[in-house]
């Protein structure tokens, strides 16, 4: 696939190229596109010299007439991943490469589109409430454009707490309106009750019925009691100082505040990608 990292690297003309070779072009320019009524054409950029204008030296020809489409809808361009899974589905056939249009009018393309650049990641999460916040919050920050850059996209995993439901259920808080009781506000909670609970449900419950037997299902996704992650993956903890990157089996993860603001969300997705890259790279090396 290529797929320039900056559409300031991409350089359009109305006019052949190919016998312009010596003439000036454009520092950034690192591919041109040939806008011609015959059709597009697609080269890679080769210049030396130094300034705002150096000298071409040669143009590799990547796609060209109808080899190529342009997207009818104008999209944001720093999108990576919309725009990957975008172009995919166009190129059959003769078609390889998909030319996109941003709002701002800048021009990029996709070249041999595919997937294998995309990291994926894993949202686990708690329900109810319905959505989870984690979840609906990274839904809000993709559909903004925020994380377009990262090539990355999401699965979620979500753990549904109504399947402890009961009258021997005890939950850390009313507000999730569970069917059970609840150990912020409930006094009568009875022996062999069945806590499902983080650790801090667990030592309030002891702090508050020392002589109470009962059984602890722990809720918290970085015990991976109720499921282990299997990809990288972000969540979140009510107790803040386990927030920042994390390994859990293997994997590498992310996990934030139970409370955190989407602006949290997003510098942890950040410094997650950031970890996966140089994990990458050093993969790479050996």
């Amino acid at each position: 696939m290529i797929f320039p990292a900056e559409y300031k690297s991409v350089g359009i003309t109305r006019t052949d190229p190919t016998g312009r070779i010596g003439y000036p072009v454009y520092f950034s320019t690192e591919y041109l596109i040939s806008d011609l009524p015959s059709g597009y054409s697609i080269y890679r950029v080769k210049s030396e010299g130094e300034g705002l204008l150096k000298k071409l030296i040669s143009l590799e020809l990547l796609a060209q007439g109808k080899e190529i489409i342009k997207f009818r809808e104008k999209l944001d361009a720093h999108d990576r991943t919309r725009l990957i899974e975008s172009a995919l589905p166009l190129c059959r056939g003769d078609v390889n490469t998909v030319i996109f249009e941003g709002m701002d009018r800048h021009i990029t393309f996709v070249h041999e589109p595919s997937l294998h650049e995309i990291m994926e990641i894993e949202i686990i999460d708690i329900m109810p409430p319905e959505p989870p916040w984690l979840a609906s919050a990274i839904d809000r920050l993709v559909r903004s454009g925020i994380l377009g850059e990262l090539n990355i996209r999401f699965t979620k995993s979500l753990i549904d707490l109504r399947r402890f439901e009961g009258e021997r259920a005890v939950f850390p808080c009313y507000a999730s309106e569970l069917k059970g009781k609840y150990l912020d506000t409930d006094t009568d909670i009875e022996n062999n009750s069945e806590l499902v609970g983080c650790d801090i449900s667990r030592q309030i419950f002891e702090l508050r019925f020392p002589n109470l037997t009962y059984r602890h299902i722990n809720m918290c996704p970085l015990k991976a009691e109720l499921y282990m992650p299997t990809k990288p993956f972000i969540t979140r903890c009510c107790q803040s100082k386990k927030s920042g990157m994390v390994n859990i089996n293997g994997v590498d993860g992310a996990v934030v505040h139970w409370g955190a603001s989407e602006y949290d969300i997003v510098d942890a997705i950040r410094m997650l990608v950031k970890v996966l890259k140089g994990n990458n790279q050093s993969a790479r090396k050996e």
